[in-house]
């Protein structure tokens, strides 16, 4: 089920949720920063403003008190150090959702290195951080929940993945419901432009691995919203696994792809339900160069009767049909560019052999 404003958003929850039922804002992948230098060397429109304002507007239904809790699913930051001004701006917003008294669970991810900085959060009782395995049992609408998490495994999490869930202490807990917090990538999930699929390695959680007695599996790090059920085989999972995928698109292979966030509610019984919450994503678009013939004022030209033709909100990226034009590049550069677009455009050239493209 997908949702397309606030008003649908509350509406949606306030139906499908009966008066005991455990509603929980989901997000993940938010990387914060990302594109947002303190101090840019070029004036352009900085993509991470979008980063952030998709960011509020996610956590909008745990400010208007629609749901029990927050869980976001790892990878808050672009990398795993930034500026303490970011970190301050991450946080403001929990703190006020904790101050309504609604609890804020976080799971380190691998932007991280599978850490957050802190000292900002320690101070609250009604955030909990997953920085170790470990469970958190608290009482929502009359019923306890049960939430186990560790932060990102980065070193063989396909092996290590059964102890990790153990350490959390998890069956111990005398509770109705349980949820498996982490940010790992799950046997079937699929990612890119290509549905790369994840299939084995060590790097990858079989879905036979995840244990019975969970309701629900939340995790982060998958950046194209799916639910799991099954694995590759087509045996039933023991618990569905939910991605609800970056907040935004972080890179062209992502240009296809619906971003949003999840309210997942569990009723009596366990019964899962789940409604995709989707967010405002600016267009991506692949703009082929033809550049064997005709002059450089021909393709100047005809360049600037095509960026005129796209949505002024576009992230444009320009791709060479002949690399043997490559000269087109410097006479036709990022500069230039930017002076013959919109301002709101961000337009770039893809070059193939430079290593900080993202696609």
């Amino acid at each position: 089920m997908s949702l397309t404003d606030s008003t649908s958003v509350e509406g949606a929850i306030a139906a499908e949720a009966a008066a005991d039922a455990v509603r929980i804002l989901f997000l993940a992948d938010t990387h914060l920063g990302l594109d947002a230098p303190l101090r840019p060397r070029v004036q352009r429109r900085r993509r991470g403003d979008d980063f952030y304002a998709n960011y509020l507007t996610a956590l909008q239904p745990a400010f208007d008190r629609q749901v029990d809790l927050v869980v976001h699913g790892g990878d808050m930051f672009f990398r795993s150090r930034v500026h303490p001004s970011l970190v301050e701006s991450a946080f403001a917003p929990l703190l006020r959702i904790a101050d309504l008294g609604l609890p804020v669970f976080i799971v380190p991810g691998n932007h991280e290195r599978s850490n957050i900085p802190r000292s900002l959060l320690e101070s609250h009782p009604r955030i909990i951080l997953f920085d170790r395995p470990k469970t958190h049992v608290l009482t929502l609408r009359g019923r306890r929940v049960a939430l186990a998490g560790f932060p990102n495994v980065r070193d063989n999490p396909g092996g290590a993945f059964t102890q990790e869930v153990e350490r959390t202490g998890w069956k111990r807990c005398d509770v109705e419901i349980r949820l498996l917090c982490m940010h790992q990538a799950v046997e079937g999930a699929q990612v890119g432009v290509q549905n790369y699929t994840f299939r084995g390695g060590d790097e990858v959680i079989r879905g036979s691995d995840i244990p019975a007695g969970f309701h629900a599996v939340l995790s982060g790090h998958i950046h194209r919203h799916q639910v799991l059920t099954r694995d590759l085989a087509g045996r039933q999972m023991n618990a569905p696994v939910y991605y609800p995928g970056a907040i935004e698109r972080t890179s062209f292979a992502e240009r296809k792809e619906e971003k949003g966030y999840l309210i997942v509610t569990v009723e009596g019984k366990g019964k899962i339900r789940h409604q995709f919450v989707p967010l405002y994503s600016r267009p991506m678009i692949d703009l082929l160069v033809e550049g064997s013939s005709g002059s450089t004022d021909r393709i100047r030209e005809a360049l600037i009767r095509q960026i005129a033709a796209l949505d002024a909100n576009a992230i444009v990226r320009l791709r060479l049909a002949d690399p043997r034009t490559a000269p087109l590049i410097s006479a036709l550069n990022d500069r230039w560019l930017r002076s013959v677009a919109p301002p709101t455009m961000n337009i770039g050239w893809s070059i193939p052999w430079r290593r900080d493209q993202m696609d």
